[in-house]
């Protein structure tokens, strides 16, 4: 007669409990990527809408106009600044991962209208200001 092989079904509850201990210790850590992932992407939008302020302003003391294209795309400046209006387009933002206000400055993540940052126009003899981008528990 030849001798069976393989596991019991007691070592295969065993198994089967180890793995959930490991699940439910291991899911709180996963469990809050989306709130990292869109706080990473409005910080990755704060700093496109900079980049392009300092591109674009580096333009306008080469040339000291009131407007410019730069790569195809139309800049209106005040105070050698892009404005409201013309900063989202220069900075490259997606309408389908953002939704920005030209007249008042707001960027927020589409669906997510607590995680915004705000663009304010530059004054006279500054640079523009960004208002402080939200905890990252609100994204």
């Amino acid at each position: 007669m030849k001798k069976q092989q393989g596991f019991t079904l007691i070592e295969l509850v065993m198994v089967i409990v180890i793995l959930g201990i490991l699940a439910a210790t291991a899911l709180p850590k996963f469990a809050n990527l989306q709130a990292d992932a869109r706080y990473a992407s409005l910080q990755a939008a704060q700093g496109a809408f900079k980049s392009a302020a300092s591109i674009a302003h580096a333009k306008w003391l080469i040339d000291s106009t009131a407007a410019a294209t730069i790569e195809g795309v139309s800049v209106t400046y005040a105070n050698g600044y892009p404005v409201r209006a013309s900063i989202a387009n220069l900075a490259g933002i997606s309408t389908t991962d953002y939704n920005y206000d030209t007249a008042t400055g707001v960027l927020s993540i589409v669906g997510k209208t607590s995680c915004t940052f705000t663009y304010n126009n530059a004054a006279v003899n500054a640079s523009p200001t960004y208002s402080a981008l939200p905890a990252k528990t609100s994204c």
